[in-house]
């Protein structure tokens, strides 16, 4: 029962998405990474304080490479979500399940030289198979840059993925992680928008109530999405848990045909299918086929979202 937690983070990371996407409209990314990140830091800080916590940490240099990794990663997310169909964007970010998994494979071979684990390259084999078929659509309306980007994300994510679980076993508490992360989303937001041009005081207005309840939004559904899949994987199965999380894409592509009227062809509902089947596939693999995998159940594998 409670890993039904990660089919309400999923949800939540969807709606997040849907957020990004009418904001893109008026925001540069910058602008919404920034945005992200200060109102993440206020609710965690809030939280912090009324749990006793202290925001004091030994692991400075560990937070600095998670953000550096997870900044860039969110970056391209939310540029790709503002090109590309939303269903699209996010199966594409999906795909970090698949790059630990290669990273698994690598390591392992290179530990047990001519060892194959034949069920974990199908996996792989065929997600690059859905990615190829996702991309279809992507060639004929010249959306290949943004759809790159998206996939370049998922291999950040990945090691996003890998660094918060390295900081759980150093026992490290996660709203600190998660905290740290958002402060990174304000630096790298500020930052942004001065290297694009942009001065202290250009930036865009929120100007309506709308404005600000889509800003409010991407901030408060990623971070109640982070505190559910926290929970998920605390409380629940994790190999329940981590298949679950692919119930984002679903609930994408539903929000997708509701909010924009997104329509895709065999190609993508193909590739979205099979990216949806081998992550499982991988993920099945990481929880249980391996020691390092056997590192999800004992640590908090948060999003780097």
């Amino acid at each position: 029962m409670h890993s039904l937690w990660m089919l309400l983070a999923s949800f939540l990371f969807a709606a997040m998405g849907v957020c990004v996407k009418l904001a893109s409209e008026t925001y540069t990314t910058s602008e919404l990474v920034m945005y992200r990140g200060i109102i993440g830091m206020t609710i965690l800080y809030t939280m912090m304080r009324l749990q006793g916590e202290t925001l004091k940490t030994r692991f400075a240099w560990a937070h600095a490479w998670r953000g550096v990794v997870g900044v860039m990663s969110l970056w391209l997310w939310f540029h790709s979500i503002g090109q590309l169909p939303l269903a699209t964007a996010m199966t594409l970010n999906y795909m970090a399940p698949i790059w630990m998994a290669v990273w698994l494979f690598t390591h392992g071979w290179w530990h047990r030289t001519g060892h194959i684990e034949w069920p974990l390259i199908g996996a792989v084999f065929m997600s690059f198979v859905g990615v190829v078929l996702l991309l279809q659509p992507a060639f004929e309306k010249n959306l290949l840059q943004p759809a790159l980007m998206a996939l370049g994300s998922s291999v950040l994510t990945a090691m996003a993925y890998l660094q918060v679980r390295k900081l759980g076993q150093l026992g490290e508490p996660e709203h600190r992680v998660v905290f740290y992360f958002c402060v990174s989303n304000l630096l790298a937001g500020v930052g942004g928008h001065m290297l694009e041009g942009g001065g202290l005081m250009s930036w865009h207005a929120i100007g309506s109530w709308r404005n600000a309840a889509l800003l409010l939004g991407i901030g408060l559904l990623a971070t109640s999405a982070q505190v559910a899949m926290t929970r998920a994987y605390r409380l629940g199965k994790t190999l329940v848990v981590a298949n679950l999380q692919y119930t984002g894409i679903v609930f994408s592509s539903i929000w997708g045909v509701l909010v924009f009227a997104d329509s895709f062809d065999w190609h993508s509902w193909l590739g979205i299918a099979i990216i949806l089947a081998s992550g499982s596939a991988a993920t099945f693999y990481n929880t249980r086929s391996t020691e390092r995998g056997k590192a999800i159940a004992d640590t908090d594998p948060i999003a780097s979202e």
